[in-house]
């Protein structure tokens, strides 16, 4: 298990910014250090991710792995500006002891998917899938896909989620995401390139969302089956539940409360309506909003 004095999560891409000096920009990256590892789960939008973590003093050649949640672009944009920052140190992975200089980003298959989005007053459809090809990334930044449908564990108690089943009645997929196919036409996306972080501490599970497109009560239910604990400690990151019905928000709140959960920290895709209301329900003693700059210790 791991020990509560040595986990740390620093969020550098969240919509806001806890600090004047710092960027607020909509998408997410948050880096986990776990004893002596270093994990970017996400790597933002754009150039947010970057800066901020220079800002914040953290120094991005010791990251050992990175992990992406699901393929749309706020989460995956900052990659190739992560990957170069990194330069010459990014031989430091030994994760599945690959090449000296490769450095491992472990990713659901799907994550390269033409991935649309269309809201319900718009008639086009706007690309917001990885701006990049994947062999651009494998043969001029370094990186080296780790790509699986099923969970990954990088130690004996962090573990990448792989494909989060969708069990429950309530929580439902976003119905903006499309994907286009090779006739041009779009379909509904089922987004099961849907991802989350898993770490097994003494205090319980911590579970590091994307988006939790798939649920947040579907992800943790699964963080539970996949690892074996019955406690759950922290969950942070991106619920989904911006455009949540009542009966979704309801019966969140409910799960929450029955799990026992000790803290909730919500960002990016959880909308300004949800989070109120989780932290009514919830109180200062679990809830708090998690922006870019925030640093979570145990």
């Amino acid at each position: 298990m791991i020990q509560a004095r040595d986990l740390r999560l620093a969020t550098l891409c969240e919509n806001t910014a806890k600090s004047l000096w710092l960027l607020g920009e909509w998408g997410w990256s948050v880096l986990v250090e776990a004893e002596d590892l270093r994990i970017l789960f996400d790597t933002g939008l754009r150039v947010s991710a970057t800066y901020n973590a220079e800002m914040m003093g953290i120094d991005l050649t010791s990251i050992d792995v990175i992990a992406l949640s699901h393929g749309h672009v706020d989460h995956t944009g900052g990659l190739r500006d992560i990957l170069e920052r990194m330069g010459t140190e990014i031989g430091r992975s030994n994760f599945m002891d690959r090449h000296e200089r490769a450095i491992d980003v472990i990713c659901h298959p799907d994550v390269w998917g033409q991935k649309y989005v269309r809201y319900p007053d718009e008639t086009d459809y706007g690309f917001r899938g990885i701006p990049f090809r994947k062999e651009e990334l494998h043969a001029r930044q370094g990186a080296c896909f780790v790509e699986s449908r099923k969970p990954v564990w990088i130690t004996d108690d962090i573990v990448w989620s792989g494909e989060v089943p969708r069990v429950n009645g309530f929580e439902e997929l976003a119905s903006i995401c499309y994907l286009q196919q090779v006739d041009g036409s779009f379909v509904a996306d089922p987004l099961m390139d849907d991802a989350a972080l898993y770490l097994k501490t003494e205090l319980g599970l911590v579970i590091v969302l994307g988006c939790a497109h798939h649920g947040l009560i579907n992800t943790t239910r699964h963080a539970m089956e996949v690892t074996g604990l019955d406690t759950v400690h922290t969950i942070i990151g991106g619920t989904h539940l911006v455009n949540a019905s009542e009966r979704q928000l309801q019966c969140t709140l409910d799960e929450l409360r029955g799990l026992n959960v000790k803290r909730v920290g919500v960002s990016h895709c959880t909308g300004q309506r949800s989070a109120a209301r989780l932290a009514e329900a919830l109180g200062d003693s679990v809830f708090f909003y998690n922006n870019a700059g925030n640093i979570v210790t145990f």
